[in-house]
């Protein structure tokens, strides 16, 4: 009987000096796996405030390679390295440093989202630009530089090693750095062409014509054309009185970007008629004119996140690259 007491009671002393050991818990707000893949995608390749907050310390952990699906083909790079191509595919070698580092950043952050996500499968991100980011192999830079090869490389080398590791997040996680070419003086609020996100509202953009070749451009569509594409997408439009009759009330949103529009009857958002038309933005007009229906559009892109001309216009005004990041990117904080 004494025995067994002692036994018992040596027990109890044990369990007492072990550490108590429990699942972390998920931390709050954070996205799940499946909410991460349910994102939105880049469709083309975007506040005055503080800058960025300083680095500070580590954000999610950082994967040294990247499984990326080219070509349907799996291959894995050195995160750094797939930046290179990144980068030097979806901004000119030739913009200001600044804005080649705010690139890279964006670029990094984007990868590691597109990675948490898990929409690829076996790959953590794709090269099509439609989807995931533009990527240009070395071959394909040569072929595109010519000459100015080792030049280019190395200024777009600079921006990637100078920012190696840093990364936006935003209540811990990265987060959906969109980028675009160019915006008709502001940027346009997530909400308007995908989920919203905090961080990614319209604020104001500096470029202009002066600033953005092909800033401006126009489309002139005869009329059969014009109701043709839109009976497509919309039978119940009705097209049966006469062509400047056919176009009805124009609603813009904060930016200044086409929400909706009524042609024939139908109200058709304006995310939906840039598809149809291919326009390059939705910061269009339209009149009929001449015989004809012409829009007219300023800027390129979606318009969400940073406009890669609007950093360079930021960057040529003396902006640095944390700053950009902190006009385009409101609440995020940037960490290393």
């Amino acid at each position: 009987m004494k025995k067994n007491l002692f036994w018992a009671l040596a027990a109890l002393l044990l369990v007492d000096l072990l550490p108590l050991t429990r699942p972390p818990a998920r931390e709050a707000g954070s996205p799940s796996p499946a909410e991460a893949a349910g994102g939105p995608r880049l469709a083309v390749s975007a506040p005055p405030g503080d800058a960025v907050g300083q680095v500070s310390a580590p954000a999610p952990e950082e994967p040294r390679i990247l499984r990326v699906l080219c070509g349907g083909e799996v291959r894995e790079m050195a995160l750094e390295d797939y930046l290179l191509g990144v980068v030097a595919a979806e901004m000119p070698a030739s913009f200001p440093e600044e804005a080649l580092k705010a690139q890279a950043v964006a670029a990094r952050t984007y990868a590691l989202y597109c990675a948490a996500g898990g929409r690829h499968g076996e790959a953590d991100v794709c090269t099509e630009p439609g989807c995931c980011q533009a990527w240009l192999s070395e071959d394909r830079l040569r072929e595109n530089w010519g000459g100015d090869y080792e030049a280019n490389l190395a200024r777009i080398r600079q921006a990637v090693e100078s920012t190696a590791g840093e990364l936006l997040v935003y209540e811990g996680e990265p987060v959906f750095a969109a980028f675009h070419s160019s915006s008709a003086g502001a940027t346009e609020d997530c909400g308007a062409v995908w989920n919203p996100r905090p961080y990614l509202v319209s604020v104001s953009s500096p470029e202009t014509a002066l600033d953005v070749p092909g800033y401006l451009s126009s489309l002139r569509c005869a009329p059969l054309d014009f109701r043709d594409v839109i009976l497509s997408a919309h039978p119940e439009a009705d097209f049966s009185g006469p062509e400047e009759s056919w176009i009805g009330e124009l609603c813009r949103d904060a930016s200044g970007r086409v929400e909706s529009l009524t042609l024939g009857g139908a109200v058709i958002p304006g995310t939906e008629l840039r598809t149809l038309f291919s326009l390059r933005s939705t910061a269009f007009s339209l009149a009929y004119e001449e015989g004809a229906f012409v829009f007219s559009v300023t800027g390129f892109g979606h318009g969400v996140g940073m406009s890669q001309y609007g950093a360079k216009v930021m960057a040529r005004d003396g902006a640095d690259y944390r700053q950009i990041l902190a006009h385009y990117y409101p609440g995020t904080e940037l960490r290393r």
